[in-house]
């Protein structure tokens, strides 16, 4: 199942590359900036929490 996933994953992305490569780009940038966020924010949580707890 995980090798089908995989496969489709694969085929859209080399399908959309081809198509508008330009567009991927700018997907893949806000993506990754996104995540960033995420994870940035996550950690600050954390430190807030343990702050907190132990402040």
């Amino acid at each position: 199942m995980k090798k089908v996933v995989l496969a489709v994953v694969v085929l859209f992305l080399g399908f959309y590359l081809l198509r508008d490569p330009a567009e991927l780009a700018s997907f893949s940038q806000n993506a990754v900036v996104a995540l960033w966020n995420m994870v940035s924010a996550l950690f600050e949580a954390i430190i807030d929490f343990l702050n907190a707890l132990l402040g």
